[in-house]
């Protein structure tokens, strides 16, 4: 296994970088062999590959904390271009910084002030990238599938960073990275190589827009976990009934004893029409606020991808209260995007398919 301590053999010593990743790898040797050559969809990791991917964030966590310079050299020499046609703030900013924490030269490329303004195609910028010999293509899109088809023009990695209504699985992995840390609790051996089984997660708001409830019902249930949506009948997609989770129309009926709360934001960007009477009443439905907080379990967390709209899914006491994780999640998404760089772009588990 490439060390990333050195970025260039094994280092072995107690308490090493190498040592850490090591330990790791041993224990979910199979998930390794398991990881894909692109991440598209959390569909792509199987429950082993998704666990590996988690172990693999909680050692690199543990290695740089405490560090004076919280980088390692494990992609130094590799380029990472992190390709935005949509505005992004956390999702930019912490692939960046994943990258750079991993050294590695890092692009970014928005479409506002590029040759796509002049009309320039996905395919001919991809061909670009791949003329500069791009690693590994981060990629943010407002139609579902691009990074689908930006798999196929480029020979290096592709990770999608959200399609649309499709798909965003490094904020599902950041999820249930938090997740595991706040309900498995303990140190980080006593997380390694586990999931989510039988632990109970409840997503609320706007299902039918959100890429973020589609990834994340798809890992959770890999992992064992127990899944139920919550959202008005006209922000639910068609088809729902047949995704491995259940779906209810009364929150607080959901919310009882549940382990966690994942409240999503109502996309009024991606809404041409009239999906519900007013933000008032579906605040009084939908909405996350103090006496709702308390039908959760004494152990749940409270958690939001953002940006979040104060005040209409979810109360600012809440967001700001005990249990609430969102601005853990930001952190942790820094360390999960950290874990699949390493992963996907070091060339670890020579096995990929």
């Amino acid at each position: 296994m490439t060390s990333l301590a050195t970025g260039t053999g094994p280092a072995t010593a107690p308490g090493s970088v190498g040592a850490a990743l090591e330990t790791v790898s041993a224990a979910t040797n199979d998930g390794y062999a398991d990881l894909p050559r692109h991440l598209l969809a959390a569909s792509d990791l199987s429950r082993e590959a998704a666990i590996a991917v988690l172990d693999t964030a909680e050692r690199i966590d543990q290695a740089i904390a405490g560090r004076e310079v919280r980088k390692l050299p494990t992609l130094r020499g590799r380029t990472v271009v992190n390709l935005f046609y949509e505005d992004s703030t956390r999702t930019r900013i912490s692939f960046e910084l994943a990258a750079k924490r991993l050294s590695a030269d890092v692009i970014n490329f928005s479409a506002k002030g590029s040759s796509v303004s002049k009309g320039e195609s996905l395919k001919d910028t991809a061909l670009t990238l791949q003329a500069m010999g791009a690693d590994a293509v981060v990629i943010r899109h407002s139609a579902s599938g691009a990074p689908h088809r930006l798999a196929g023009w480029v020979a290096g990695t592709v990770i999608n960073a959200g399609d649309g209504t499709h798909e965003h699985p490094t904020q599902a992995l950041l999820d249930a990275f938090t997740l595991r840390r706040h309900l498995l609790g303990g140190a980080v051996r006593d997380r390694v190589g586990n999931g989510l089984d039988a632990r109970h997660v409840v997503i609320v708001g706007d299902i039918l827009h959100s890429r973020v409830a589609r990834s994340n019902v798809t890992l959770l249930h890999a992992l064992g976990a127990r899944v139920t949506l919550v959202a008005p009948p006209t922000l639910l997609p068609v088809g729902v009934d047949e995704w491995p989770c259940s779906v209810s129309y009364d929150l607080d009926a959901a919310l009882a004893g549940a382990d966690a709360a994942m409240m999503l934001r109502v996309q009024k960007e991606r809404m041409d029409g009239a999906f519900f009477p007013t933000a008032r009443e579906y605040t009084r439905g939908y909405g996350l606020d103090l006496r709702r907080r308390a039908l959760i379990a004494p152990h749940g967390i409270v958690m939001h991808p953002g940006p979040m709209n104060r005040g209409m899914e979810i109360a600012p006491a809440v967001a700001d209260g005990e249990g609430s994780v969102v601005t853990e999640q930001v952190a942790n998404g820094v360390t999960v995007r950290m874990a699949v760089l390493y992963l996907l772009v070091s060339g670890e588990g020579a096995d990929r398919v």
